[in-house]
């Protein structure tokens, strides 16, 4: 049993899940299209319903979109040729999807989604890393809706920014209606997505060089290569702090194992995919994606079609963050009703997008992947930690019903910024320029070092306390 803190000492989760606001209707099984008006409550077992089978299809549709292609594209803009940029982003890819996996596990044993989740180990402190959660789901709505926008755009030859409205509001209704919408959605994008990828992958291998060499060489190739498998980590380990949002209607008896390997899947097996697209299609698409991808196929129908199935690839990418972004709203204290607070996520992606899209857009995209990424992995060592001492010997936990002390909340979020200043000679960006990296020729290992330096401090602090409460 959890241990019940004394009075001067902060419970800061008890109780701060179940506000009226944060729940409401809610899906009652597979094919239920109700609007879903619950928020971070966690649900009752008897609320559960679903197969881990269908994580695959929600994880997979996501991520095949134009900005996976586009962040392959990268690596040959760093000089990496075909083969080393493939080897880098899988090896990026992986590691960032086993956490996904792994944290994903976590929605079925409590009912609710990551960041609530967090307030386990954050306390009333998760506004921190909920406030930066609120952002990341915005950026990356711009991120997608950016690629979304432009496929319109060129297919309908209406302005840019008219073109991103149109894909803001289609998917702003899907965020609206929530959880059993946006599976369906997916299960149904997984095929059209992965046929028309297909094709496009064709073309290009029928039509173009794809095998391209290594432009750099020595110290410089040894620093992009490094660079290339910290752009396909933050990719991918982006989701980390959405993972238990689309778990946590499964049954608390859901198989882990199945969890894990279906999660996994579908983001490695997709990732892998549209990057290795974008590797292959660098030197055709380049920063006109839309463009480059209407060329490959050929124009015409075939074109048209490709074009409008990049802007649903955005708006099934897009709603992920739209919902995820109503949860983190809700869980820094905000009482909006989660179908309002995702709208409000889809409203303010806009301006990004436009900014976006305005000027040198392959070093802002950049920028942006890497920045709204680089706290995740100080907040998983953290949630992992606590997740760990908290759930010995038991196979579920009401996370509502959890004391955080004071001193360890403080603990967990002074362990979060100093990793993440720990980090900071370490990144590579236009905006950060760490003297590490710069010294190992843009070798960004950040996400590493923001990582370890949170699970020694708050590792250490716990296991430290843990010794001293048993004596």
């Amino acid at each position: 049993m959890p241990k019940t803190w004394s009075n001067n000492e902060m419970a800061f989760g008890v109780n701060a899940l179940n506000a009226s606001a944060f729940s409401g209707r809610r899906p009652t099984g597979a094919g239920d299209l109700t609007v879903e008006t619950h928020g971070i409550a966690p649900l009752a077992q008897d609320q559960r319903y679903g197969h881990p089978a269908r994580l695959f299809t929600v994880w997979f549709a996501p991520q095949v979109n134009m900005t996976g292609v586009f962040t392959g594209t990268l690596a040959i803009t760093l000089g990496l040729g075909f083969w080393l940029g493939l080897v880098a982003m899988l090896i990026g890819t992986v590691l960032g999807s086993v956490v996904v996996a792994y944290l994903s596990t976590w929605g079925p044993r409590t009912g609710a989604g990551q960041l609530p989740n967090a307030r386990m180990a954050f306390g009333g402190l998760v506004v921190v890393p909920g406030i930066l959660q609120w952002g990341s789901s915005i950026a990356w709505d711009a991120l997608v809706g950016l690629f979304g926008g432009e496929a319109l755009a060129v297919l309908l030859g209406i302005p840019f920014w008219s073109a991103v409205l149109i894909v803001l509001a289609v998917q702003g209704v899907v965020g609206f209606f929530g959880y059993e919408v946006i599976h369906r959605l997916q299960a149904v994008l997984t095929v059209i997505l992965f046929l028309t990828f297909l094709v496009f992958a064709a073309k290009l291998v029928v039509g173009h060089d794809i095998v391209v060499a290594p432009s750099v060489a020595g110290a410089d190739l040894a620093g992009a290569f490094v660079f290339e498998v910290t752009i396909a980590l933050s990719l991918a380990i982006s989701w980390a702090s959405y993972a238990a949002d689309f778990s946590r209607y499964l049954p608390a008896t859901s198989s882990r194992w199945q969890v894990f390997g279906y999660s996994f899947a579908g983001i490695v097996l997709a990732y892998i995919f549209v990057q290795a697209i974008g590797i292959a299609a660098a030197a055709v698409i380049g920063e006109h994606t839309a463009d480059g991808v209407n060329t490959v196929m050929g124009g015409g129908l075939l074109g048209g079609l490709a074009l409008l199935t990049i802007a649903l690839a955005a708006i099934g990418s897009g709603v992920m963050n739209d919902y995820s972004g109503s949860l983190a709203l809700q869980t820094v204290g905000v009482r909006v009703r989660r179908p309002v607070s995702a709208v409000i996520v889809t409203a303010l992606a806009f301006g990004l997008i436009l900014w976006l899209h305005a000027a040198d857009t392959a070093t802002r995209f950049t920028d942006v992947l890497l920045l709204v990424s680089y706290w995740i992995p100080a907040f998983v060592a953290v949630v992992v930690v606590d997740w760990v001492i908290r759930t010995r010997g038991r196979a579920t936990i009401d996370p509502s019903a959890e004391p955080t002390r004071g001193r360890d909340a403080a603990a967990a979020l002074i362990a979060f910024l100093v990793a993440y200043a720990m980090a900071v000679p370490f990144m590579n960006t236009t905006l950060i320029q760490g003297a590490v990296a710069t010294a190992w020729h843009g070798a960004d290992i950040a996400y590493f070092v923001n990582f370890l330096a949170a699970l020694l401090v708050y590792g250490g602090y716990r296991l430290l306390t843990q010794r001293v409460r048993s004596n």
